[in-house]
């Protein structure tokens, strides 16, 4: 059972640091230049890989962009995932935007407000 779990980290610190550097050298999209990945989280069959992102413009269009190029991009990522990792099936990519980010600050926005109230 550890084994197993020490194995899916694994793949996913790999997949993260693949995914990024194949988001910076080889993806020519414009869509997803400002793309920062912050996580990847792979099940444990390995089948799947859902990348986590985030992005700097929250704009409802400019995410629609964002999200329409990384779903064309997705085919190309994981065929370089399976020439760089040592695994015998690369995981499916999924691709979720991260809203954490949005969320921490939203709630420093909201502390800020209590604090300015005092």
């Amino acid at each position: 059972m550890n084994a197993m779990k020490h194995r899916v980290g694994r793949v996913e610190q790999e997949t993260l640091r693949e995914i990024t550097d194949i988001l910076r050298k080889k993806i020519r999209d414009p869509r997803v230049a400002d793309v920062t990945i912050t996580a990847v989280e792979v099940t444990k069959d390995l089948s799947y890989a859902t990348i986590f992102y985030s992005t700097l413009n929250d704009d409802p269009a400019s995410i629609a962009e964002v999200e329409a190029g990384l779903e064309k991009a997705k085919g190309m990522m994981r065929h370089e995932l399976g020439q760089r990792l040592t695994i015998y099936k690369v995981p499916e990519l999924i691709f979720k935007r991260d809203q954490s980010v949005e969320y921490g600050s939203r709630i420093d926005e909201l502390i800020r407000g209590l604090n300015n109230k005092d």
